[in-house]
This record gives structure tokens, C-alpha cells and sequence, in this order.
């Protein structure tokens, strides 16, 4: 946390050069830049320190704009670098400068995220679509249950052992691939078996699961929402996915 209030402060340095250099820049040129001068973008740095000023400038300006900040008030940012250097009085105590910071970059990151699924929901829109037709076509087929939250499975080997819930750990074989038939994962290509707790994977996994015995093996139907969401998973897995799973329950681990 201290060290977000101190590239704060640190970008207030990046302004002050900014300032001084922009100053120095309203003074008339005596003759008409040539075409390298244009070219040339640090001709106001004259010393190692402006250089040094400016790259951190830069260097935090870029770091905080990944928050979603658009904009400071930089009159003020200023006046608090100013403060903070001469070693005067305050007007907010570390406490509240901290407190200042983090509701800032929280909203401006809420609305970074906002813009982005908004933004996903135009590009994905046909996958997103191409799942909703596929779900609606496959609950149709002879054998395929779909349960309350969307969830849609068919059993392909029964098994007779215990139902796992969700705060077992279990032991499965399990291959995953996409709508079109492409696979992004497989513990059988891996050639083992995996163990993890119910309550730690994929909504679509943690209902999925507890509704097999063990020694059975299901497939799968996930919609998007009970599986990566509106991020998806890495290269292989793009949002608003609808996901299709086999999995064999070999062992419920317990808790």
C-alpha cells in the first residue's frame, strides 16, 4: 500500500519537470526548426536529472494509467509533492492519502472493467450465441439432463461407489474441449490422474461432480457462466465459452 502512495507522489516529480520544460519551451526559437529538430524529442532534458525526472515520469504515469485512472488534478498532486518535499504541514495524514488512493484506483479499475466486459460482449458475441443454440439443441437429445442452473450432463458409464460434495476432494480423469471440437485439456494425454477439492474449480465442476458415483464417468455441457465467464482462460479458452467435459470419478478423496 505504501508503495502505491509513493508513485504517487513520484509522479508529481514526473509533472514538476514537465512543467519547468514546458515553461522553457514558450521561449521564441531564433531560427525555423530544421526537420532533426522536429524529429528530436528530448531536446528540453539538458541535464541528467531532467532525463532522470522525465523517465519516471513516464515510467509511473504508464503503471498508473493500467488502473484506469484518466485523469489528476495536477495543480494539486503538485502542491502536495511540494509539501511532502519541503517538510511543511500536511493537509492529509498517510492514513487518509492511502485511503484516497485506493478508493480512487478501486472505482477507476470498476470502471476499467466494466468497459471491458461491454467491450467482450460486442467481440464474443457469436460464441456467446453459438453456445446459447448449442445448449438449447443438446437438452433436446435422448439422454442429456439439463438441472436448475443450466448445467446439462449425459451419462456415459454408470458407477456404483459414493457421491463426492462439495468440500471433498476427488480423483478424475478428465478431457476438455470446445464447441468445435478442438481440446485444451486432458489428464489422459498427461497420462495420470488429478486430485483437487470440489470447492475450488469451475461452478459447472463443483455441481457437476457431486452428481456422479464414483467409478462413473459423465459428460459434460458448461455454459459460459458456470465456467470462465467473461475472461475465459488463457489462449485456448475465449470468453463467454461454452464448455463440453468428460470426466471419470475414479476416487472420492474425502475431506
Amino acid at each position: 500500500m505504501k508503495r502505491i502512495f509513493l508513485a504517487v507522489c513520484l509522479s508529481g516529480i514526473a509533472f514538476a519537470s514537465y512543467a519547468q520544460t514546458k515553461t522553457a519551451a514558450k521561449k521564441p526559437a531564433a531560427k525555423k526548426p530544421t526537420t532533426a529538430s522536429k524529429t528530436s524529442t528530448f531536446t528540453v532534458l539538458k541535464s541528467s536529472l531532467d532525463s532522470t525526472s522525465y523517465a519516471f515520469g513516464t515510467s509511473i504515469g504508464a503503471g498508473l494509467k493500467t488502473t484506469g485512472l484518466s485523469t489528476l488534478n495536477y495543480e494539486v498532486l503538485l502542491k502536495g509533492l511540494k509539501d511532502a518535499f519541503s517538510g511543511g504541514k500536511v493537509v492529509l495524514t498517510q492514513q487518509q492519502a492511502q485511503q484516497c488512493i485506493n478508493e480512487a484506483i478501486s472505482k477507476a479499475s470498476a470502471v476499467k472493467n466494466k468497459a471491458e466486459t461491454e467491450a467482450n460482449k460486442i467481440k464474443y458475441a457469436p460464441i456467446m450465441k453459438e453456445g446459447q443454440d448449442f445448449l438449447e439443441q443438446n437438452k433436446k437429445r435422448a439422454g442429456v439432463q439439463t438441472t436448475a442452473s443450466g448445467l446439462q450432463y449425459e451419462v456415459l458409464t454408470p458407477g456404483t461407489g459414493v457421491k463426492p460434495v462439495a468440500t471433498d476432494s476427488v480423483l478424475v480423469h478428465y478431457k476438455g474441449t470446445l464447441l468445435n471440437g478442438k481440446q485444451f485439456d486432458s489428464s489422459y494425454d498427461r497420462g495420470e490422474p488429478i486430485s483437487f477439492p470440489l470447492n475450488r474449480v469451475i461452478p459447472g465442476w463443483t455441481e457437476g461432480v457431486q452428481l456422479m458415483p464414483a467409478g462413473s464417468k459423465y459428460k459434460f455441457f458448461i455454459p459460459y457462466n458456470l465456467a470462465y465467464g467473461e475472461r475465459g482462460a488463457g489462449a485456448d479458452i475465449p470468453p463467454y465459452s461454452t464448455l463440453i467435459f468428460e470426466v471419470e470419478l475414479l476416487k472420492v478423496n474425502g475431506k
